[in-house]
C-alpha cells in the first residue's frame, strides 16, 4: 500500500494521506478547517485511488461526535488499484452515444461520465460489462454521490447486485432508491412548456404545496 500512497498526486487526496501519515488520522473537523465542507468526499478521493481507509468516531472540539479517517492496512482490495482516467476521446464518445444529455433529467450541461455501479463498491472490476458507465449532469452526479454515501449497502455490505437494482444505477428499471421503497420521475419543461410549469407552480403556491405535490394531486384528480 505504501507504493499507492507515494503515487498520490490529487491535491485533496494528498492532504488526507499526508496528514494521516503524520498524525495517524484526520478528522472531519480538520478537513473542514482546511476548506473541505464535505469531508466524506475527500476520504472517497483516497479510497478511489485504491487506498482503504477506516472510519472511527472521536470527540470534536465542541464535544460532539465526529468521524476520523485512518489507513486500513488489512483491507487492500485487488479490484481497486485506483480509478482509471478515461481519455477525452472515449468520454466524448460516451456522451455522444447518450445523446449528449443526462441519463436522469436530460440536462445538456456539465455532463460527466459516471460509474453506474459506484467505484467504492466495485472498483474497476465491471469495466468489461456492456454499459459500465452512464452520463449524468453535475447536479445529478452530486445527488447520487450523497445518496450512495448514506446508503447502508455502501456502508456495510457493498453488494453489487443491490446497486444494480437501484434507481441511481438503473433509472429505467429499479426496485429501490438507496434501499428506500420509492419511485421517482424527473420532469423537465423546455421551450414553450415553461409556461405550463409556471402555471403548475402558481397553483402549487396557492395550495401551499410543492410543485411535485401539486403534480401528484393533479394526477389523482
Amino acid at each position: 500500500m505504501s507504493e499507492r500512497i507515494a503515487a498520490v498526486t490529487n491535491k485533496r487526496a494528498k492532504i488526507v494521506v499526508d496528514t494521516i501519515k503524520k498524525n495517524g488520522s484526520i478528522s472531519t473537523e480538520e478537513l473542514k478547517k482546511i476548506g473541505y465542507d464535505h469531508p466524506p468526499r475527500a476520504a472517497r478521493d483516497v479510497r478511489e485511488l485504491g487506498i482503504p481507509l477506516k472510519t472511527t468516531f472521536v470527540t470534536s472540539s465542541n464535544g460532539k461526535r465526529m468521524g476520523a479517517y485512518s489507513f486500513d492496512t488489512e483491507a487492500v482490495e485487488a479490484g481497486k488499484l485506483g480509478r482509471k482516467t478515461l481519455p477525452k476521446k472515449i468520454r466524448d464518445r460516451l456522451i455522444a452515444d447518450a445523446g449528449s444529455k443526462c441519463n436522469l433529467d436530460e440536462a445538456t450541461h456539465h455532463l460527466q461520465v459516471d460509474h453506474r455501479i459506484p467505484y467504492e463498491v466495485a472498483g474497476e472490476t465491471l469495466a468489461h460489462e456492456k454499459e459500465p458507465f452512464q452520463i449524468l449532469c453535475g447536479s445529478c452526479n452530486r445527488q447520487k454521490s450523497w445518496e450512495c454515501e448514506h446508503c447502508q449497502n455502501w456502508i456495510d455490505k457493498k453488494n453489487v447486485e443491490v446497486c444494480r437494482t437501484c434507481y441511481w444505477a438503473s433509472s429505467e428499471k429499479y426496485t429501490h432508491v438507496a434501499l428506500r421503497q420509492e419511485r421517482r420521475i424527473d420532469i423537465v419543461w423546455t421551450g414553450g412548456e415553461v409556461r405550463d410549469f409556471e402555471a403548475v407552480s402558481s397553483r402549487a403556491s396557492k395550495n401551499n404545496r410543492s410543485v411535485a405535490d401539486e403534480v401528484k394531486s393533479e394526477l389523482k384528480s
